[in-house]
């Protein structure tokens, strides 16, 4: 495992994440569409509608410290390219052609004994 968290825990800190972006963007009246979309290429967190209606494709990254950087500092130009890939391989197995969609980053920091905080950037890739 090397040095960083068994697999398991590393699951749960990202499950709780994602639970705590999800509420975030119900909380902003955003629709939920599917969470965890899988395919060949890999896999996308959270598919959700803002309230104008825009599909939004949201990469969640959850850390218990900033020790390593802010959870959005985690996502690099590779990774910007693969979400875009996601993007488009969610919206031909679902058949959908939107007018628009974007790419969003939610940034979720759990530092034990202190309130999460949460940082939403939008358009990111």
């Amino acid at each position: 495992m090397g040095r960083g968290m068994p697999w398991r825990e590393a699951r749960a800190v990202g499950d709780r994440g994602e639970d705590l972006a999800c509420a975030h963007l119900e909380r902003m009246g955003w629709q939920l569409v599917e969470r965890n979309w899988r395919c060949r290429q890999g896999e996308i967190d959270v598919v959700a509608r803002d309230p104008d209606g825009e599909l939004v494709f949201c990469e969640v990254k959850t850390r218990r410290s900033a020790r390593m950087g802010l959870p959005v500092e985690a996502v690099g130009h590779a990774k910007a390219r693969r979400l875009r890939v996601l993007a488009w391989a969610w919206l031909a197995a679902h058949e959908e052609r939107p007018g628009r969609f974007r790419i969003d980053l939610i940034g979720v920091l759990t530092v034990p004994g202190r309130a999460p905080r949460l940082e939403h950037l939008e358009a990111v890739a």
